[in-house]
């Protein structure tokens, strides 16, 4: 197993030197750089930079010592974590199974850098999938007189399992401003096209019925405003005049599971910096 690593996300306004400050500051103690990438958007003079090195001494002192070095030397936004944090994450789902089964598996392989820590459904019938899986399994019911209720009790299952992501395996429900404030994390959602086409419900219906010749799946974080949250990943899969309604659905279901799983290693993998409702992917 390799030696735990500082992973350092930083952003703020481009100004000379920053590459060399920050790679100096790591080299000046004897730490070793395992990896540098840096980003400037020209039109918002933004810098971005992910640099990941190997600490000279106490891991957890070092990550402390750069965080307020970046943040009060360099006037950068930065976040710094650990290589070993495994952060625990909440899967909402409702019927449909084919993210949901993909992505616990994903987990339980160790494929993800995460931990998953429960499922939360408005419908009873993943239990016993879940359960299977060895995983706590909540059935909050949502429905239009008992929403903020449901979310309350939701809320409170995110948090007392210590929840830092929320991922929605197709959970077809509209999460609302006030649960987005008060829920503390990121919410990462699988929508079935490519957005910003064919957005709202049934989009494989609305695309065969265009005639289009590409279909797609997009990953995005969830905000306030429906499908219009920062994308993190897309892919697309060509489709032609035979294919019928149920066979976009199989191609993009295939998709679904790539796209929401690519989106969930990024975010895990800390590779993704978010601004004006954009994303910086560190690949």
């Amino acid at each position: 197993m390799s030696a735990p690593t500082i992973i350092a996300l930083l952003s703020g306004p481009d100004q000379p030197g920053l590459v060399s400050r920050v790679s100096s500051w790591i080299f000046l103690r004897g730490s070793n750089i395992h990896h540098a990438d840096q980003h400037k958007d020209p039109e918002a003079n933004i810098f971005f930079q992910r640099v990941e090195w190997s600490p000279s001494g106490r891991i957890e002192e070092e990550a402390a010592s750069f965080e307020k070095f970046a943040s009060t030397e360099l006037g950068m936004k930065v976040r710094v974590v650990l290589s070993t944090d495994r952060p625990k994450v909440a899967l909402f789902v409702s019927k449909i199974e084919h993210c949901f089964h993909d992505t616990i598996l994903r987990f339980k392989s160790g494929e993800l850098n995460g931990e998953l820590a429960c499922v939360i459904s408005n419908h009873p019938d993943l239990k016993e999938a879940t359960e299977t899986y060895g995983l706590p399994f909540y059935h909050i019911p949502v429905t239009k007189d008992n929403k903020q209720a449901a979310e309350d009790q939701q809320l409170q299952v995110v948090h007392d399992h210590g929840v830092e992501l929320v991922v929605m395996a197709r959970y077809m429900q509209i999460l609302s401003a006030r649960f987005l404030s008060e829920l503390g994390c990121p919410v990462i959602n699988i929508h079935h096209s490519f957005l910003p086409a064919f957005a709202g419900g049934k989009p494989y219906h609305q695309a065969y019925t265009r005639g289009v010749k590409l279909i797609g799946a997009t990953a995005h974080y969830a905000t306030p405003d429906l499908d219009e949250g920062p994308i993190i990943y897309q892919d697309v899969t060509r489709v032609n005049h035979r294919n019928t309604i149920p066979d976009l659905i199989r191609k993009g279901r295939d998709l679904e599971k790539s796209v929401f799983a690519q989106a969930i290693r990024l975010h895990l993998d800390n590779r993704i910096l978010v601004y004006n409702n954009k994303t910086v992917i560190f690949d």
